[in-house]
């Protein structure tokens, strides 16, 4: 199944991506959140569509789509999962992943705007494959981790290199601002992707391809990522695990290449939709 959330910011209704088509599931009277995946929600809205699906309303023509999932607990992001980021970045490859968080607050629709922060000259893109838990994962096995995903998506994880590793302290600064996490268009069930450790991912900006990668190229790959974190945290169902990004950051070219506004960003991830954010001024 294809997962998806339309509707005015604050105001999303449920839906499900049939066949290229989007339709409403709101009567199934739930949301796409820790409660939904955390009790066999999945199993139910399948059978709702199954049952429902001659007679489910199509999502209205031109709708905004939002996150495909409601606010999670969090959003735990790798970094420098991929060996040739970190050679652009000038870091080593790490012996065990890095982690860092970005906020719930800066959660938005694969669609939406990305607002550049007040003082900020420094704002990057970052292609990445996010996993989304379906259940409750603490201590767990590399071999059972998967039993633990709801499924996959899009993720824009939108960085500011000044605040990130230029202020001092943890990289968070720069990574949880306001708009700072385009997600979707669809969180994809696992059964729809043959091999998630071979899917390719990519990223353009005002049409120039800038990054280009697969997750055949990841340095630690999904399985070991849910046992590893949650070995340090309980990971809760709608949570986001963003996995890292590919080479071809802003911040790796020579000299760097930063975001300005009137920018527009295009991504996908096959099997996962594309989504496309125009970079605006900062705005209350």
């Amino acid at each position: 199944m294809q997962l998806l959330r339309f509707g005015p910011a604050g105001k999303e209704k449920p839906g499900v991506a049939i066949d290229g088509q989007h339709f409403d599931v709101s009567p199934l009277g739930e949301d796409y959140d820790e409660k939904f995946f955390g009790t066999g929600g999945l199993e139910r809205l399948k059978g709702f569509v199954e049952r429902n699906k001659s007679s489910l309303d199509k999502v209205p023509a031109g709708a905004r789509l939002g996150s495909p999932i409601a606010r999670p607990s969090k959003i735990v992001c790798i970094g420098l999962n991929y060996a040739d980021h970190a050679k652009e970045s000038g870091a080593k490859i790490p012996e065990e992943p890095i982690l860092f968080m970005k906020s719930t607050t800066s959660l938005v629709g694969p669609n939406d705007e990305v607002m550049i922060p007040k003082n900020s000259v420094k704002t990057d893109w970052e292609v990445e494959l996010a996993v989304i838990i379906g259940a409750k994962a603490s201590y767990v096995s590399e071999a059972d981790a998967m039993k633990h995903v709801a499924g996959y998506c899009l993720h824009n994880d939108v960085s500011e290199r000044e605040f990130q590793l230029e202020r001092g302290g943890t990289w968070d600064k720069g990574k949880g601002c306001d708009t700072f996490a385009p997600l979707g268009p669809y969180v994809v069930t696992p059964d729809e992707i043959k091999d998630i450790n071979n899917v390719r991912l990519w990223l353009s900006v005002n049409g120039k391809m800038m990054q280009d990668g697969s997750t055949s190229d990841l340095i630690f790959k999904v399985p070991f990522l849910i046992s590893y974190l949650s070995q340090f945290m309980t990971l809760l169902p709608g949570d986001v695990i963003s996995t890292g990004t590919p080479k071809g950051v802003g911040l790796g070219f020579n000299p760097p290449i930063y975001l300005k506004p009137g920018d527009v960003m295009e991504l996908g991830i096959d099997g996962m939709g594309v989504s496309k954010q125009k970079v605006v001024a900062w705005r209350a």
